[in-house]
């Protein structure tokens, strides 16, 4: 058995966002992802309500909170002490950019998604944002690639870091590196797995990541 404390150092930052819909055992799940080394976790359940997803994150340890970045019910991070929000690209639209520098004062990490990577010289207050799909998805049927082969990523200045998000798995990470991304996002990699292989997966992703820092 490998230890679970290991930790990701690497350039290429690893993510993991939650399955959109329940998962047995969910809040077990992620603590045990955090424990193995997981920096960032995703919370995006996007047809849950206030009082399920209050919930779910009571059940999260305390400890690990700060490392959540939640995408509805944003309400809820001055409850649990959350420092990171996510803005789906409707929300951005309609948040002024007054708010988001207001939030950002309050010490909170904020990120966004886009689709069309023109679009980057918009998200300068961004930390971060998440673009897709890069490969075909795992956990969306019919959601295909939007990069050839031979993508590699030119951000113009000032633009938030870019984490790939859309099939990635550890057969294709290695050309996530390649393609100039800041990191990746992982879902359908974690969550189609049957529940005792996560963990040995999300470890193998980041000895990946680590591996791929020093080539």
């Amino acid at each position: 058995m490998r230890k679970k404390e290991t930790k990701s150092t690497c350039n290429l930052e690893l993510l993991v966002i939650s399955s959109p819909t329940p998962v047995s055992n969910e809040a077990e799940n992620i603590n045990r992802l955090f424990e193995a080394g997981l920096g960032v976790f995703h919370l995006r359940k996007p047809n849950s309500d206030l009082e399920l997803l209050s919930k779910l994150i009571s059940q999260i340890d305390p400890k690990y909170h700060g490392r959540i970045a939640i995408h509805q019910h944003h309400q809820l991070a001055a409850e649990f002490g959350l420092k990171r929000l996510h803005f789906t690209e409707m929300e951005r639209n309609k948040t002024p950019i007054s708010k988001l520098i207001k939030i950002k004062e309050r010490g909170m990490k904020i990120s966004t998604s886009l689709h069309d990577i023109s679009a980057l010289n918009e998200l300068s207050h961004f930390d971060y944002t998440f673009f897709s799909p890069v490969f075909d998805s795992i956990s969306k049927e019919g959601y295909q690639s939007s990069v050839s082969a031979d993508f590699v990523l030119e951000k113009p200045k000032n633009s938030p870091e870019v984490i790939a998000l859309g099939g990635i798995h550890l057969g294709n990470i290695d050309l996530v590196k390649s393609m100039n991304f800041d990191g990746a996002a992982v879902l359908g990699a974690i969550w189609n797995e049957e529940e005792n292989r996560r963990i040995e997966i999300l470890i193998d992703l980041i000895e990946t990541c680590v591996k791929l820092n020093y080539r």
